[in-house]
């Protein structure tokens, strides 16, 4: 066994067992994150499938361990955009399975066709390295509201690999190699540089991933415990600790603040006469009331039953 084979075979058993982590830890999450979960789980599944290929290829034959060994790689940076895609509520296409069909007709072409080593790696890299900048662009198109370090950190790992994999289409460009070169032989370098950069993504990757999902759950039980369920409004406990932050400040700048309390009237009288569905739409229609007509910085909240509270900055 090369050095390269050697190294092949550690990174995919790494990714594996990642894999199988992922697999454990993905129960535990809440359903709108499990999809994204499988994506990521199977993407660091094919990634290692691909590596295992390039290890034991060997007693296949050339084209055969080729595809066996890109392909997978190929679907599993697929499979990672659509986890990322999934995280954020985007709905995978079935055009994102392009790159792969043109990652097949590239490694048949230039294996079998017209065997070259450097149009081989050079058009399947570029590959990967879109399929990388995809991610990178998905996560940060839809950070709004999420500074998470976890996924800052996720797109860092995308973008220090992408950034590897240019460079490496440079380098073998830049090289000379034979139609014939195998990067699996070990005999350069970048051979065995190129495994250990593969496993940033399944496996440093997969923490930061697992990290955002974390991130994204603890998000949601704040907002749930600061959220009146029905209106959307914040409830009554952020409705006194955000009053106590203003009065301080007001207080501070000299500045005027007022509070506003609304109570609705006979209201237990819509609830007896047409039922307490009716209730709920009558509190969420004087919500979105209160939404409209009140200005931009002004907080409201409901404050429990059918009272809301307005927190108004400025005035007297």
């Amino acid at each position: 066994m090369t050095e390269a084979e050697a190294v092949f075979t550690t990174v995919s058993s790494m990714m594996f067992a990642n894999g199988a982590v992922l697999a454990v830890v993905s129960r535990d999450l809440p359903v709108p994150l499990r999809p994204a979960a499988m994506y990521w789980q199977l993407g660091t599944i094919l990634i290692a499938f691909g590596c295992a290929v390039f290890a034991f290829g060997t007693p296949l034959s050339r084209p055969i361990m080729l595809l066996g060994g890109n392909c997978p790689m190929v679907l599993g940076l697929t499979a990672y955009h659509a986890a990322v895609q999934k995280f954020d509520g985007i709905r995978p296409g079935g055009r994102q399975l392009l790159p792969t069909v043109l990652a097949i007709a590239c490694v048949v072409w230039f294996s079998i066709v017209t065997p070259d080593f450097r149009m081989r790696v050079a058009v399947v890299s570029a590959i990967w390295a879109w399929l990388m900048f995809a991610c990178i662009v998905t996560l940060l198109g839809n950070s709004r509201g999420d500074t998470s370090l976890s996924r800052k950190i996720l797109i860092g790992i995308f973008g220090v690999v992408m950034v590897y994999v240019v460079v490496r289409i440079i380098v073998y460009l830049r090289m000379g190699v034979s139609a014939d070169f195998a990067v699996e032989s070990g005999k350069d370098w970048l051979n065995l540089l190129s495994p250990i950069f593969m496993t940033f993504l399944p496996v440093v990757g997969t923490t930061a991933f697992l990290l955002m999902c974390s991130d994204n759950l603890r998000r949601q039980l704040e907002t749930a415990a600061s959220t009146d369920y029905l209106t959307g409004l914040p409830n009554r406990r952020t409705l006194a600790r955000n009053g106590v932050e203003r009065f301080k400040k007001a207080g501070e700048r000299g500045t005027g603040f007022a509070v506003a309390v609304l109570d609705l009237d006979n209201f237990k009288t819509i609830n007896d006469s047409h039922g307490h569905d009716v209730g709920d739409q009558a509190l969420v229609h004087v919500a979105d009331h209160l939404l409209k007509h009140t200005r931009r910085g002004d907080m409201i909240a409901r404050a429990g039953g059918e009272e809301f509270a307005v927190l108004l900055n400025g005035l007297d």
